[in-house]
């Protein structure tokens, strides 16, 4: 079972998580989350645990208590809600070109400047880019040749 762990103080380290969550059965991995940049814990963590039930132990026991002087937040892990699965998954490839309006010109913000193409925007694989700013019509891919 796969338990989140938050609110942590910053000097907690991962033994002292093993150690802690240890008491409710075999602790598999502990992995503290740390900041890139400052390599400082971001104070919060995942604890791994083999047993369904001593990690349902372990959340309902922990759960808002004082652990190093912080009320710490212990709930079972889930999926990011922004990753999906790689079958769930559409391509992505980008918008299309600026195009040029049929007097030469660029043109920003005028409807017939181009752009908003992409296999997510301007409609199917084939259509790739140029035509409407309004991305959701899509537009021809070769509008101003």
């Amino acid at each position: 079972m796969d338990i989140f762990v938050a609110k942590l103080n910053s000097d907690t380290t991962a033994d002292q998580i093993k150690d802690l969550f240890g008491q409710y059965g075999k602790v598999s991995s502990t992995k503290l989350i740390m900041d890139r940049e400052t390599g400082m814990s971001k104070c919060y963590g995942f604890v791994e645990m083999e047993d369904e039930s001593e990690g349902a132990a372990a959340i309902e026991h922990l759960n808002d208590t004082n652990f190093m002087g912080n009320y710490i937040v212990v709930k079972q892990s889930e999926p990011r809600a922004n990753e999906k699965r790689s079958f769930d998954r559409k391509p992505s490839f980008g918008g299309g070109g600026g195009g040029r309006r049929p007097d030469g010109n660029r043109g920003r913000f005028d409807r017939n400047s181009g752009g908003g193409g992409g296999y997510n925007r301007g409609g199917d694989r084939d259509n790739r880019g140029g035509g409407s700013r309004d991305f959701r019509r899509g537009g021809d891919y070769n509008r101003y040749e």
